[in-house]
C-alpha cells in the first residue's frame, strides 16, 4: 500500500479547537460519494448567515457512510453501546462570510434510537434506521484499525474487496440505500476536489431559529480513490435533491479520530 503523504501535504491546517472539548470519537470505514448540483439548489438549504461553498463552478451533495466508534463526552472514554454505531448522512457544503467552511446536514441516519432522540431534540436531523456495514465487521477485506495516536490505518492486503452500507428506514415506503465501493489503496487521493470535499472542520445548522457552527478538528484523512461497486440510493432524493448518473467523486478512508469543540453563533446574512 502506498503512503498518503501527498494528500497530507496539501491538507489545510486544522483550526485550533475552542475549549472545552465536547466529544472525542472515531470515524472508520468512511465511503464518500459526491455529485455536482447547481448552486441555487444548495442555497435553498443553507441556514441564515452561510452560503453554498463552490468548487469548479458547482455545489456538491454527498452521500457518506461510516462507522462511529467510541464516541464519548468530553475527553472521556467512549460510551458503551451508544458510542459505537453506523451512520449514513446526506450533506452539502457551506461557507460563512468570513471564509469559515463547513457542512450542512440534510439527513443523518443512525441505528441507535437513544442517539437519534437526543440529537433530534437539539435540532440535528437524525433518522432512526437499520444500517448494516458491508462486509459485516469484523471480517475480511478492508477495515479500520487503530494505529498510534488513535488514527485509523488500513488493514489487509487486498484493495479489491467491496465495502459499504445498507440503510433501511422504518416503514414500508420509507427511503432506503445500498452502496458499496472498491477502494484503490494504491491510489492516494490528493487532488483539490477530494481535499475540498473532506477537509471540513465543522457543521452549520439551525438551532431554535439561530445558526450555529459546531467545530471539530482532526488530522488529514488517509484518503484513497475508489470505484462504485453497487449503488441504489433513495436518501439523497428523500432529502429534497435530485441527482442523475454515477457520482463524480468516489473516495474511501479507513478513518480518523476527531474532537468537537464549543459551538458559536453565526451572524445573520447582511
Amino acid at each position: 500500500m502506498t503512503g498518503n503523504l501527498s494528500a497530507a501535504a496539501v491538507w489545510p491546517r486544522p483550526p485550533e479547537l475552542p475549549a472545552p472539548v465536547f466529544s472525542d470519537q472515531r470515524w472508520l470505514d468512511a465511503v464518500f460519494l459526491h455529485w455536482r448540483i447547481p448552486q441555487a439548489i444548495a442555497a435553498a438549504f443553507m441556514p441564515d448567515g452561510v452560503r453554498p461553498d463552490v468548487f469548479d463552478g458547482s455545489s456538491w451533495v454527498g452521500l457518506i457512510g461510516f462507522r462511529m466508534e467510541q464516541a464519548g463526552l468530553g475527553r472521556g472514554p467512549g460510551i458503551p453501546y451508544l458510542g459505537s454505531f453506523n451512520e449514513v448522512n446526506v450533506r452539502l457544503y457551506s461557507r460563512e462570510r468570513n471564509g469559515t467552511r463547513g457542512v450542512v446536514f440534510l439527513s443523518l441516519d443512525a441505528n441507535r434510537l437513544p442517539v437519534v432522540l437526543a440529537t433530534r431534540a437539539a435540532g440535528i436531523p437524525y433518522v432512526w434506521s437499520r444500517i448494516r456495514h458491508w462486509p459485516p465487521f469484523p471480517g475480511g477485506g478492508v477495515s479500520g484499525q487503530h494505529g498510534n495516536g488513535g488514527a485509523a490505518v488500513a488493514a489487509g492486503s487486498s484493495d479489491e474487496f467491496p465495502l459499504g452500507y445498507s440503510v433501511r428506514r422504518f416503514g414500508s415506503s420509507a427511503a432506503r440505500s445500498d452502496f458499496t465501493v472498491v477502494p484503490r489503496l494504491h491510489t492516494a487521493a490528493s487532488d483539490p476536489l477530494s481535499v475540498f470535499l473532506t477537509a471540513r472542520f465543522g457543521m452549520h445548522g439551525s438551532f431554535h431559529g439561530r445558526t450555529l457552527y459546531v467545530p471539530n478538528s482532526h488530522q488529514a484523512w488517509p484518503l484513497f480513490g475508489a470505484e462504485v461497486h453497487q449503488l441504489s440510493d433513495g436518501l439523497v432524493e428523500a432529502a429534497g435533491i435530485s441527482v442523475t448518473g454515477p457520482p463524480e467523486s468516489v473516495l474511501y478512508s479507513p478513518g480518523v479520530r476527531t474532537r468537537f469543540g464549543r459551538p458559536r453563533l453565526v451572524g445573520p446574512s447582511g
